[in-house]
């Protein structure tokens, strides 16, 4: 009999598996209020696209700026779950809001609770991923994790494409029931998942002091870098929802685009992950950049839904080739016992290129159409791609934490 590989899903510990179903029900959750919520905005509450891309800009960013907290006290404390199950209760009690939301202030609001949540939850799971897994399945272990929360976000938008027809269009009805699996997450995270035990009495200190931020490698702060322009090249998923939209797609089907969208993200996520065990990462990312600037000149060159269906699917390749890829570099690069603050940094930094590119988009759209905002994404996905192919750096793994 073959001995298994190392990156066969058997060898992946039960730990990763329960952090993937969690994530999956939190994103069928999740994704089937975003995947209708531009739409709720403009058509019920009357929003401009400005203020689309604001709102969202804004919640992705505070996510993403939360999780620097979040993963240096997880570091400090060294226990990682307590925190994780704060955040995913925090998105979970959010849903309802939006539900009741009158006006784009309290869809802000919800909003606004659901990213702090998710930012809170963020770097202590991408932490406790690491901690489970040896370094050599760890590229496999984040691709599984990231396949089965990207499984969740296309059933979200196929099942509020399947309650609009049932429900006839009624939003927070399906709002309401948004509600479901989100607490379904929380409770299985609770329940399920035991934390890998960290040494005792290992002496504590603050993550961020200065010196424990010079021990974090120039290897790593390329990764925060490109990490950075990877995040300005790829604006707010809303934009892809309203793109659909302004195809004529009939308003039930228009969140087929992120059932599409997160299908091919799910279906590539763990191969490349696999993949990326054991091929130069500076490669994959180049490939993932020219993927993108593909997806957004199809999303330039036409409304038609055929155009956006190719469009989102080409961009799905590219989240699935890159996502789960990033998160590895930044494991690779960083000290075990400084991961939780490593993935705090990498995200506060993305955090800011996610708030500054979304309302750049916003922006683009209501001035200059929405063909504009494609190519301006694929014209800083060009400029990134010059970045990682003239800079010959690649992350230089560090085994054995």
């Amino acid at each position: 009999m073959k001995p298994q590989s190392p990156s066969s899903p058997a060898k992946i510990p039960k730990g990763i598996w329960i952090l993937g179903f969690v994530s999956m029900f939190m994103d069928i959750s999740s994704e089937i209020i975003h995947s209708l919520l531009p739409i709720f905005m403009v058509s019920t509450l009357g929003a401009s696209m400005f203020v689309v891309g604001a709102i969202e800009g804004i919640a992705e960013a505070t996510a993403l700026i939360v999780k620097i907290f979040s993963g240096a006290l997880s570091d400090y404390l060294g226990k990682r779950k307590g925190l994780a199950v704060l955040g995913y209760g925090l998105g979970a009690l959010s849903k309802p809001f939006f539900a009741m939301a009158g006006t784009p202030g309290m869809v802000f609001t919800a909003r606004f609770a659901d990213r702090i949540g998710k930012g809170i939850r963020g770097a202590p799971r991408d932490a406790l991923v690491a901690d489970l897994v040896s370094p050599e399945i760890r590229g496999a272990a984040f691709g599984l994790r990231q396949s089965l929360d990207t499984i969740g976000a296309f059933l979200g938008p196929l099942l509020a494409v399947g309650l609009m027809f049932l429900l006839a269009n009624d939003f927070r009805t399906i709002f309401w029931l948004a509600a479901i699996p989100a607490f379904i997450s929380v409770a299985l995270l609770y329940f399920g998942l035991k934390e890998p035990a960290h040494k005792e009495g290992a002496k504590r200190s603050n993550p961020i002091k200065l010196d424990n931020i010079k021990r974090l490698s120039q290897s790593y702060w390329w990764v925060v870098f490109i990490g950075a322009v990877f995040t300005l090249a790829r604006f707010s998923e809303a934009f892809l929802v309203l793109r659909a939209q302004q195809g004529g797609m009939a308003l039930a089907l228009v969140p087929l685009a992120l059932v599409i969208m997160n299908l091919v993200y799910s279906l590539s996520a763990y191969p490349i992950g696999i993949l990326s065990d054991r091929m130069s990462h500076r490669t994959l990312l180049a490939l993932g950049l020219v993927v993108l600037i593909i997806a957004d000149l199809v999303l330039a060159s036409s409304n038609h839904w055929a155009f956006v269906i190719i469009g989102v699917a080409i961009w799905g390749l590219h989240m699935g080739m890159t996502q789960g890829l990033l998160a590895t570099m930044v494991a690779d690069t960083a000290p075990a016992d400084l991961r939780g603050t490593a993935f705090g940094f990498f995200n506060l930094v993305s955090g800011i290129a996610m708030l500054f590119a979304s309302v750049v988009a916003g922006l683009t759209w209501d001035s200059f159409g929405a063909e504009y905002t494609f190519i301006v994404g694929a014209a800083v996905s060009l400029l990134a791609l010059i970045l990682v192919l003239v800079n010959k750096h690649d992350s230089q793994r560090i085994r054995g934490q």
